[in-house]
């Protein structure tokens, strides 16, 4: 499915990535305050909130929420779409391509689902899963994840920030 976040007058200039919060209530409200603080246009949650608490948690962005489900997500899915759509969260089926000021993105939570046809379509992957930091080019197209953000590991937390005007990721940790 597409979507585009491109409209007149409005450009997201700052997305915010995350993923893998895996019902962290402490970590979440962490994350919220930093993409709120670095005034992120939009987040982006590649997967695996596991439980609607979680998303109750991300009410404190000020900004809207898209993302793809994970496979922790799947046994509350009915719940998580319904908790999504009250919150005015957008959460799709993976894969998810997302046009902003001319770069495709596509948001998926497993990067063993990465495959050609969403090579040729993207100029951007952004993926969660592995809990682990990746940014590479692959093809000429940057994958991305900022790696661990549930607290498995302590004081290696990390969320991205993707900077759309200088098509470039950073790390923010926590």
């Amino acid at each position: 499915m597409w979507n585009s976040y491109f409209r007149e007058n409005f450009l997201v200039l700052l997305i915010g990535i995350v993923g893998d919060t895996h019902n962290n209530l402490v970590n979440i409200s962490k994350i919220c305050q930093l993409f709120n603080s670095k005034k992120v246009n939009l987040v982006i949650h590649t997967g695996d909130i596991s439980l609607p608490k979680a998303l109750y948690a991300f009410k404190e962005l000020n900004c809207k929420m898209i993302g793809v489900f994970g496979n922790n997500d799947q046994g509350d899915k009915e719940a998580l779409v319904e908790t999504s759509k009250e919150l005015n969260f957008e959460f799709f089926n993976g894969p998810h391509f997302l046009k902003v000021e001319n770069i495709v993105f596509s948001i998926i939570h497993d990067p063993l689902d990465i495959d050609e046809e969403m090579m040729s379509k993207s100029n951007v992957i952004f993926h969660g899963h592995t809990h682990r930091f990746r940014c590479e080019k692959i093809k000429n197209v940057l994958i991305f994840n900022p790696g661990e953000c549930a607290g498995f590991m302590k004081n290696k937390n990390q969320i991205g920030i993707f900077d759309t005007e200088k098509n470039t990721p950073r790390i923010l940790s926590f």
